[in-house]
C-alpha cells in the first residue's frame, strides 16, 4: 500500500511546494500553541501573584510583627520575592518611625543578610538585582558590600552600587563614594555621582572638605558642584577659598553655594565674582546676589546690568526685579546707566514677573520727584526707549547688614 509521501512523488517538482505548505501549517500551529500556552501561564502567574499580595496586605501587621512565622513564607521563593518587593515599595513613602519598623523586619527575617550574601557572591544580573535591592533597604550594614561593588569591573554593577549608596543617604555611604572617586577617578557618569553625593552629604557637608582639597581635575569639579548644593554657613571659610580658585568651574560653584549658605561675607565675595573674567562665573554670581534678597547687593547687581554677556544682563534684570523695597528708585538707577540693553533686560524681567503695572502705579504716586521727571520715567517705561533727557536717580539707601546670632 502506497504511503502519502509516495503519492506526493507522483506530482513531480510541485511536491516541494506541498511540503513547504505543510511545514508552514505545522509551524503556525506550534506558534499559536506556544502563544496560548504562554498566555495561560502568565494568567495563572498573575492571578496567583494578586492573591498572595492581597493576603499579605490583609495580614500585614501580623506579617511585619512576626506573628506569622517567617518560615511560612521565607522558604518559598515566590512569596519571599513578593514580601521583599512590598516592603521596599513601602520604604519610599514611609516616615522615620515606619522606616525603622520595616528595617527591623528585614533584619529579623534575614532578608538583609541574604541580599548582602548575593551582592558579594552572585554574578551577572543576579548580582545587579541584589545590589539594587540592598540599596533600597537603606540598611547601614549593607554599605561595605556596596562599597566593594563600586570597584567591580562591570559598569552596570558599579552603577547599581552607586545608586544603592546614594539611597542610603548617610555620611558613611558618602565617605565610601568619596574615597572611591578620589582613588579611582570618575568611572561612571558624573551626574549619578553628583546626585548620590548630594543625598549622602546633605546632613554633614563637612565630609566633602578634605576630599575636595586633595582631588584634581573633573573629580574636583564634581565635588565643588556637590558642595554648592549642600553648603551651610559653617563652610564659609572653605567657600571663600573656593571663590579664589584658579578653575572657573569652582569659582562658579562657590558663587552658587553662597546663595544657599548665605555666610556673613556673601555680598562682598559675590561682588568680586560678579567682575570675574569668565562669563558663567559672573552669571552664577548675579543669580546668587538676587537670591540673597539683600539691599546691600543692589548696587552690585546694577553694575552687572551693563555686562557684555546677554545672559548675565537677563539674570541681572531678574535679580533687580526681585530685590526688596520700592521699584521706582531702582528703575531710576537703571535709566541712569544709559545702557539700552540693560534697560531692555530689566523691562523684560519686569514683564515676565507681572510687575509692570505695580511700577507704573508707584511712579504715578511718587511725590519725591518733579512732575516732568515722573512723566519722563513713565514714558520710558511705556516706550522702552532712552532719551537724551537726564533723569536724576534717587539714592538707594543701604540696608544695615544682618547680624547673625
Amino acid at each position: 500500500m502506497e504511503s502519502v509521501f509516495d503519492r506526493l512523488l507522483t506530482f513531480g517538482p510541485s511536491v516541494f511546494v506541498v511540503k513547504a505548505i505543510i511545514a508552514a501549517i505545522i509551524g503556525d500551529v506550534l506558534l499559536v500553541a506556544s502563544i496560548l500556552t504562554r498566555r495561560a501561564y502568565r494568567k495563572r502567574y498573575f492571578r496567583k501573584h494578586d492573591e498572595r499580595v492581597l493576603w499579605m496586605h490583609q495580614n500585614w501587621n501580623a506579617l511585619i510583627s512576626g506573628e506569622i512565622s517567617y518560615e511560612a513564607w521565607r522558604m518559598n521563593s515566590f512569596d519571599r520575592r513578593i514580601v521583599e518587593q512590598v516592603v521596599l515599595d513601602r520604604f519610599e513613602a514611609a516616615d522615620p518611625q515606619e522606616s525603622a519598623r520595616l528595617l527591623s523586619f528585614l533584619r529579623d527575617s534575614g532578608l538583609v543578610e541574604k541580599r548582602i550574601f548575593e551582592a558579594r557572591n552572585h554574578r551577572g544580573w543576579r548580582r545587579w538585582r541584589a545590589l539594587v535591592a540592598l540599596g533600597r533597604t537603606r540598611a547601614p550594614e549593607g554599605v561595605p558590600a556596596l562599597s566593594e561593588a563600586l570597584r567591580d569591573r562591570k559598569l552596570e554593577n558599579r552603577q547599581a552600587a552607586l545608586r544603592g549608596l546614594g539611597q542610603m543617604g548617610s555620611p558613611k555611604a558618602g565617605e565610601e563614594i568619596l574615597a572611591w572617586i578620589v582613588e579611582a577617578g570618575p568611572r561612571v557618569a558624573s551626574l549619578p555621582v553628583q546626585n548620590a553625593l548630594i543625598n549622602c552629604s546633605r546632613e554633614c557637608p563637612q565630609i566633602l572638605v578634605p576630599y575636595l582639597q586633595q582631588a584634581e581635575g573633573p573629580v574636583r569639579e564634581v565635588l565643588a558642584r556637590v558642595m554648592a548644593e549642600v553648603a551651610t554657613p559653617s563652610l564659609e571659610g572653605d567657600l571663600i577659598g573656593l571663590a579664589q580658585d584658579e578653575l572657573p568651574e569652582l569659582r562658579a560653584a562657590a558663587a552658587r553655594a553662597m546663595s544657599s549658605a548665605q555666610p556673613d561675607h556673601a555680598v562682598e565675595v559675590l561682588a568680586d565674582l560678579s567682575r570675574d573674567s569668565v562669563w558663567f562665573v559672573r552669571l552664577r554670581a548675579v543669580v546668587a546676589l538676587g537670591k540673597l534678597h539683600n539691599a546691600l547687593a543692589t548696587p552690585m547687581i546694577l553694575q552687572t546690568l551693563t555686562d557684555a554677556n546677554r545672559l548675565v544682563r537677563m539674570r541681572a534684570g531678574e535679580a533687580l526685579v526681585a530685590q526688596p523695597g520700592e521699584m521706582a528708585p531702582i528703575f531710576a538707577q537703571v535709566i541712569s546707566k544709559h545702557d539700552r540693553y540693560g534697560l531692555y533686560a530689566y523691562l523684560a524681567a519686569l514683564e515676565n514677573a507681572g510687575l509692570r503695572r505695580n511700577l507704573e502705579t508707584e511712579l504715578q504716586l511718587d511725590r519725591s520727584r518733579k512732575e516732568s521727571e515722573r512723566v519722563k520715567l513713565l514714558q520710558i517705561l511705556t516706550d522702552g526707549k532712552l532719551s537724551d533727557v537726564s533723569v536724576a536717580p534717587v539714592v538707594i539707601e543701604k540696608a544695615q547688614p544682618v547680624v547673625r546670632g
